[in-house]
């Protein structure tokens, strides 16, 4: 342990550079509530998307690495902004008119479109429960209206009662005049209306701990700041669920990173050092637009599971989080091949190799063993070829290149047949344009067709890349990599494809000799 400790002081993996500048946040005392305390925060005004999900898998990352360089006990809490008025209705849920009805009330109090749970704020909360389950994270679930209405909250709002000039003196100085005259750290829930008001207030009483406002109608009402009356504007609430929580470390995106100094001005000025923090680099979409919740335009948790593993998508997370990163359908192929890559590499390295391995992150240190025999690209190129419609197909082709392997030795393996057989249907299938040769390829695939019938060889991919390679260049292909082109446009109808070598291993000689003579008939398009 002592070793892996060593190592991990000194690794350049970012969650051990994340966890070592938590450490020494208490290298001269522990923490009083006696432990570090890791949060994430989630809004629930839509379905929860990938983003979200990142947020807890790094978290989590960062905590594991905690976790080996010191002793402290720790916890994870995803903390959900529940009590939030709807701003806006989503454009990716049913019941439109429904939702309008209940604008600017809060998430838990507006009725489930879905028609499944209590609220459309129970509904994305389980939502977001459900997706973090799939994944095994170790976390505790809060809600910020049983955090406002139970009274856990109460000592803090009293506080901000208190000290609210102090408070209201960071906020207006990030304010413009006009929003600065009538703005207020405490949103008021009407005792009628149940709906968050962004009203002026006209008197806070700090030995009472209520405010005063005039509803929207003139009419003046006085309410107690506890037990659920008012919430926190979400700025004010962001740095006051730190101190309240005492929060140790939180992650979010760059679009939050100009406020850093409020949420920290808030914190401290209740009274409780600020957290840690991260920023990370926005999600894209294929048109490089930021991902948002209420237009849907990034992908889900589920649409990601439905063609790929969990810990495909955990390896993207992994990767480069400070760097704005396109988040669409083609990127999940090389997300698999590539974090299997790096489990067979994962043996063969030494403890400082293994700690900047993705994989010892995602799997906090025991990694298990990659039977991908087949990569993920090569899959979905068999699954053009073979037209499989299930993964059945895929297995027959399979077990003739790799005897040994079957889907219960080899459950990677068999998912990622699954996978890629619903990814080219899917994906694939519709964008295929097949072309035919020209004169030059045409001879050129004749031949290797005809080298192909007449093989004898060992039926290995080495072997086979030869061939092919040494066809290309008998017949004056300058630049090989035009000569594979046209093999992929002719055969798969794609620009690019696999080491072709490795597809006649896997699809068959004699079954790539007749690809090639359909290619040339013109029976593939």
């Amino acid at each position: 342990m002592s070793e892996l400790r060593d190592a991990a002081m000194s690794s350049k993996a970012w969650p051990f550079e994340e966890a070592r500048r938590v450490l020494k946040r208490y290298e001269k005392t522990p923490p009083e509530k006696g432990y570090v305390l890791f949060e994430t925060g989630y809004g629930p005004s839509g379905l929860p998307h990938i983003g979200t999900f990142g947020e807890v898998a790094r978290t989590t990352m960062i905590r594991r690495a905690f976790e080996v360089i010191s002793d402290i006990p720790t916890r994870l809490i995803c903390f959900s902004d529940d009590m939030d008025g709807m701003r806006k209705v989503p454009e990716n849920v049913p019941n439109q008119e429904l939702l309008q009805e209940n604008l600017q009330r809060p998430l838990t109090s507006v009725p489930d479109p879905f028609e499944e749970f209590e609220s459309f704020g129970h509904h994305n909360n389980a939502m977001l429960r459900r997706f973090l389950d799939t994944f095994g994270f170790e976390y505790e679930f809060y809600s910020a209206t049983d955090f406002y209405k139970s009274g856990q909250f109460d000592e803090i709002l009293l506080r901000c009662c208190e000290r609210y000039d102090d408070l209201m003196k960071i906020m207006l100085k990030s304010l413009r005049d006009e929003r600065a005259s009538t703005y207020s750290i405490f949103l008021p829930i009407h005792p009628e209306t149940g709906r968050v008001l962004y009203v002026p207030v006209k008197h806070v009483d700090a030995a009472e701990g209520t405010i005063t406002f005039d509803d929207d109608d003139g009419k003046e009402w006085t309410l107690p700041v506890t037990g659920g009356n008012v919430k926190l504007q979400w700025k004010p609430d962001f740095g006051a669920r730190w101190a309240a929580l005492g929060v140790d470390f939180e992650m979010y995106g760059k679009d939050h990173s100009t406020n850093t100094p409020i949420y920290d001005g808030i914190c401290r000025t209740l009274g409780v050092p600020a957290p840690e923090h991260f920023t990370y680099e926005l999600f894209l979409d294929e048109n490089g637009e930021k991902i948002s919740k209420s237009k849907g335009n990034g992908l889900s948790i589920d649409e990601w599971l439905t063609y790929a593993s969990t810990e495909s998508l955990s390896y993207f997370m992994f990767q480069k989080p400070k760097t704005a990163k396109r988040l669409w359908w083609d990127v999940i192929p090389k997300a698999m091949d590539e974090y299997h890559q790096q489990l067979r590499a994962y043996p063969t390295q030494d403890a400082a190799a293994q700690l900047n391995n993705p994989v010892w992150h995602i799997h906090g240190g025991d990694v298990p063993e990659s039977k991908m025999v087949v990569p993920f690209s090569m899959l979905l190129n068999l699954a053009s070829a073979a037209g499989a419609e299930d993964k059945e197909v895929m297995w027959g082709f399979i077990r003739r290149y790799a005897p040994d392997a079957a889907p219960k030795t080899h459950p990677d393996l068999d998912a990622a047949a699954g996978f890629a057989v619903r990814y080219f249907n899917d994906f694939v299938k519709p964008t295929k344009k097949f072309r035919a040769p020209t004169d030059q390829e045409r001879a050129a695939m004749e031949d290797l067709a005809a080298k192909l019938e007449g093989y004898d060889g060992a039926v290995d991919d080495e072997a086979l890349q030869t061939l092919v390679f040494s066809v290309g260049k008998e017949h004056g292909f300058e630049n090989l990599r035009a000569w594979f082109q046209a093999l992929y446009e002719v055969l798969l109808g794609q620009s690019q494809g696999p080491r072709f070598g490795g597809f006649i291993a896997l699809y068959g000689v004699a079954e790539t000799a007749a690809l090639i003579r359909k290619g040339l008939a013109g029976e593939l398009g």
